[in-house]
């Protein structure tokens, strides 16, 4: 081989291996670019389940505390409906008293 042929040979070579390493870092640039894509993606799926299970307990919690409300409203209601009833009895009960009085004034002075 001649020097012209080995020179060649060792350009040809240090191409090949410059060729080699753009290829390496290409596939580099490539596989960080996928594996930062894959992890925003990632993160977009937990935040999305994150948002959705938040939303889903205060959901359940909004139908715990609108029962929760129609249940006292409905005790509000019951105790209201009694105290009317027993303020019913209490005005009889009085103007029986109030007339029993005044006819019992009435007949005193008689």
């Amino acid at each position: 081989m001649s020097r012209t042929d080995i020179l060649s040979e060792i350009k040809e070579a240090e191409q090949k291996a410059d060729q080699s390493v753009s290829n390496a870092e290409t596939e580099k640039k490539n596989a960080v670019a996928q594996a930062r894509s894959a992890a925003v993606k990632r993160k977009q799926a937990e935040v999305a389940k994150i948002r959705e299970d938040a939303e889903a307990a205060i959901a359940a919690e909004q139908a715990n505390l609108e029962r929760t409300k129609a249940e006292k409203i409905a005790e509000g209601e019951a105790e209201a409906a009694g105290i009317e009833e027993a303020a019913r009895d209490k005005i009889k009960e009085v103007n029986d008293f109030l007339t029993n009085e005044f006819e019992r004034a009435i007949n005193a002075s008689s």
